[in-house]
């Protein structure tokens, strides 16, 4: 404990802010669509935020680097439009199904071993581009509000410029305080500070909705979250223990499916917040922002009904341009190492652009077509 940073609580502060912010609403929406009780809700928020904060702290423990895991945001918005019309006992089947997916593939460590053969310079590449649309978020909420929008953006400069180190910590504190004096937090939808109880519901399996439900669900998990999660981390400096990573996720998922975990992976954007240099100048020392992460997951899976109802209150643009200027330092240190070595530089690109472009055929999203992409033009420029 005597190795713990402020800056390494910031970070797994900010980290869980970001993660949930961005992505509460969503998954609420996805209990409306499994057709879900108020108390299911709770149980799903308590079963995430169990999930997730037990994998981190033990994945970063374990393995003495900044492995934060998440719930799968892309996943959550499968749900929404899967889910309806599903009964709830079929689509925790489907969750168990995705879960079982996730562990065979650590176990087998096919999938690390793909990854041992990725250049650097599409990794990076494909990282920035995940990374890219909340830059430009963080700059489009200017339309939106230009005044809460612009005075952040101002406050992160003056930050960076002179206290470069608490940037993000000062960023946080101002635009909390800026929401809060002008009244733009609407509580209206906050029904008051509860305990999440578990919910058990027992599974029932149907072969369709194993194939259109689970295993898209495994798809967009796989290529949305885990590949840009090992990015990160390979980004930042960190060889990812992927298979270990997949098997805690995967054993997690099928554990707390009955209960609403529908899908663990590893961290991509909320992950780079605690892997880069704001979360410590000893990149050694920096695994203690995902362990705070985790213990402040469950500190919040636990009031999971509050949770919702706070962070849907929270500011759109507040967290655009936290989230976005947050992650400013890696982007441009993902971008830079991309386009670092000129024979890498065109396919690093490709896998950028393409990634960016946000295309998703027969269920695999775009960071996956972008590395394919590129690896094809690395390909055959060595053979060239």
């Amino acid at each position: 404990m005597s190795e713990l940073r402020l800056s390494h609580v910031i970070a797994g502060c900010v980290a869980v802010l970001v993660g949930y912010a961005g992505s509460v609403a969503i998954i609420y929406q996805a209990t409306l669509a499994a057709g879900a009780t108020p108390e299911q809700a709770s149980s799903w928020m308590l079963a995430l935020g169990l999930g997730c904060g037990l994998s981190s702290i033990y994945l970063s423990l374990r393995h003495r680097i900044p492995m934060l895991t998440a719930w799968s945001t892309p996943g959550a918005a499968l749900l929404v439009v899967a889910l309806p019309g599903v009964p709830l006992s079929e689509a925790v089947a489907a969750f168990l199904f995705c879960g079982l997916l996730l562990l065979i593939t650590g176990l087998t460590g096919w999938f690390e071993r793909l990854n041992d053969w990725i250049p650097d310079a599409l990794a990076n590449a494909m990282l920035a581009g995940v990374l890219f649309r909340f830059g430009v978020e963080a700059f489009g909420a200017l339309q939106i509000d230009w005044v809460f929008a612009g005075s952040m953006i101002a406050a992160y400069v003056l930050a960076r410029s002179f206290a470069p180190r608490f940037a993000v910590p000062l960023l946080l504190v101002y635009g909390l305080g800026f929401a809060a004096a002008t009244g733009e937090f609407d509580l209206s939808a906050w029904s008051g500070v509860g305990v999440a109880m578990p919910v058990f519901v027992m599974p029932s399996f149907d072969m369709s909705v194993l194939i259109s439900v689970g295993l898209p669900l495994y798809l967009v998990t796989m290529s949305s979250q885990n590949m840009a999660g090992v990015a990160v981390l390979r980004g930042a400096g960190y060889r990812a223990p992927v298979s270990s990573a997949l098997n805690v996720t995967g054993a997690l998922t099928v554990v707390l499916a009955p209960f609403g975990g529908f899908a663990f992976n590893l961290a991509a954007i909320t992950a780079a917040i605690c892997a880069n240099e704001e979360a410590g100048e000893d990149a050694e020392k920096r695994y203690f922002a995902p362990v705070f992460s985790g213990l402040m997951y469950i500190i919040l899976g636990v009031f999971g009904a509050a949770v919702i109802g706070l962070f849907l209150a929270a500011p759109k643009v507040f967290v655009a341009v936290l989230a976005g200027l947050a992650l400013l330092p890696t982007i441009a240190a993902s971008l830079s190492a991309a386009i670092e070595t000129p024979a890498h530089r065109e396919a690093a690109l490709i896998t950028f652009l393409t990634t960016v472009s946000g295309i998703s055929f027969v269920g695999i999203a775009a960071p996956v077509w972008g590395l394919l992409f590129g690896a094809l033009t690395y390909g055959l420029t060595k053979l060239r």
